[in-house]
């Protein structure tokens, strides 16, 4: 994905953001009427209260969408793939706050090195990593809402969609009117900019399948796969600088992704041996 925004560079964040947005809805309108649930999606508008976490939802994921557009843009890779590091570890410090679950000695080992990570990050940066926090932030509220509704991921995005289409489509208008939209100039860039909608909802798809076929334990630790490859695009890619603070500050993050993955996979050897 780092590499596909990119390569859009000839468009702003935002043009990008809001082209994701609408071709995000098309395809999964289009996916629901195959597999007949576009009504049963659609009923949702009857039922206030989901709606209502949905329009939630659907700030925080254009947040997140915006803010990772953008980061790759002005060529902080390296940063956006610290909010993802950190996503997790945002996730369990939520979980103990907000629905009061008690964290083991590995999940607080994790959640004090990454405290100390943002931290040597943020003497490095002279300032903090706001971008990583702000992703890391935003999805882990973006989960936690979602966890509380009983839908698949394609009826949430396709009504997250819905909801975000009529300010995507003023954006697009305005830009178009006053001559500043890159959509429409080339065939090639254009047809790029609407395939925004399939590199979004095809690795969700995907994802979503994998979780009801692995174990939490395997798909937890996969996800660290997504935010090591942006680091490698960062880096090795984008040639990124890594001073000794930065390393410093990851080393940490890693350590403590190192503890809550020992952590995952031992709470799913205890549950298994209790079966």
């Amino acid at each position: 994905m780092p590499l596909f925004w990119k390569y859009l560079h000839k468009a702003s964040a935002f043009e990008i953001l809001a082209h994701r947005g609408i071709w995000s809805l098309l395809f999964c309108l289009l996916l629901l009427a195959a597999t007949k649930q576009l009504r049963r999606t659609l009923a949702i508008f009857r039922q206030p209260r989901t709606l209502a976490l949905l329009a939630l939802t659907s700030l925080l994921l254009t947040i997140n969408w915006g803010v990772y557009i953008w980061s790759v843009s002005v060529n902080r890779i390296v940063e956006a793939s610290l909010g993802y590091y950190i996503t997790p570890l945002v996730s369990v410090t939520f979980g103990v706050f907000v629905l009061r679950e008690h964290m083991r000695a590995f999940q607080w080992a994790a959640v004090l090195l990454a405290t100390a990570g943002v931290v040597a990050l943020t003497i490095q940066y002279g300032a903090l990593p706001w971008i990583a926090l702000v992703l890391a932030v935003s999805w882990s509220s973006y989960s936690l809402v979602k966890k509380s509704l009983n839908l698949g991921a394609l009826e949430g995005l396709s009504i997250e969609t819905i909801i975000a289409l009529a300010p995507n489509f003023v954006y697009l208008t305005y830009i178009e009117g006053n001559g500043s939209a890159q959509f429409g100039q080339q065939l090639g860039f254009s047809l790029l900019l609407m395939c925004a909608g399939l590199v979004t909802v095809i690795p969700l798809l995907l994802f979503n399948g994998a979780t009801t076929r692995l174990p939490l334990t395997i798909t937890g630790l996969l996800q660290y796969i997504t935010p090591t490859i942006m680091f490698g695009v960062g880096v090795i890619v984008n040639h990124e600088a890594m001073p000794v603070g930065r390393v410093i500050g990851f080393g940490f993050i890693w350590t403590a992704l190192l503890f809550l993955g020992l952590d995952l996979v031992r709470s799913n050897r205890t549950a298994t041996s209790l079966i």
